[in-house]
């Protein structure tokens, strides 16, 4: 009995992170390090860009390397072809996604639009809707 509660812990612990990352919004970044448009991305905006932003302060970056494959928990994110392929999601489903780039400030733009979809983060958030 207690070498299975030895084994468990492990398990344990990692759960309620696991449930904390499921209830905040992230943008997934599915990306090729061969892609581009994934280079340009990170040139025009970047990961410290996006995350230093308000809406990157909703909806931190997780950029994932697609030729590695998706890791489990983002086992729902489906029918993607094209990298890079934006995916906004929240407590473990998909809210929308920007398929590829065309420059900042279309993605800025298009950026704006899909976090729109997610519900205000305070009353004052509310009230301005």
């Amino acid at each position: 009995m207690r070498r299975r509660l030895l084994l468990l812990l492990p398990v344990l612990a990692f759960r309620p992170a696991r449930a904390a990352e499921r209830e905040g919004a992230a943008l997934v970044m599915l990306e090729r390090h061969d892609c581009p448009w994934c280079r340009r991305w990170l040139r025009e905006v970047g990961e410290e860009g996006w995350n230093a932003s308000d809406l990157g302060r909703r909806a931190p970056l997780r950029r994932v390397d697609v030729a590695r494959g998706l890791p489990p928990d983002l086992g729902f994110i489906a029918h993607w072809r094209f990298t890079p392929t934006f995916v906004l999601v929240r407590e473990g489903r998909e809210v929308g996604r920007i398929i590829g780039y065309q420059g900042a400030l279309f993605f800025w733009q298009q950026a704006e639009a899909l976090l729109a979809r997610l519900p205000p983060d305070t009353p004052e958030e509310e009230e301005r809707k």
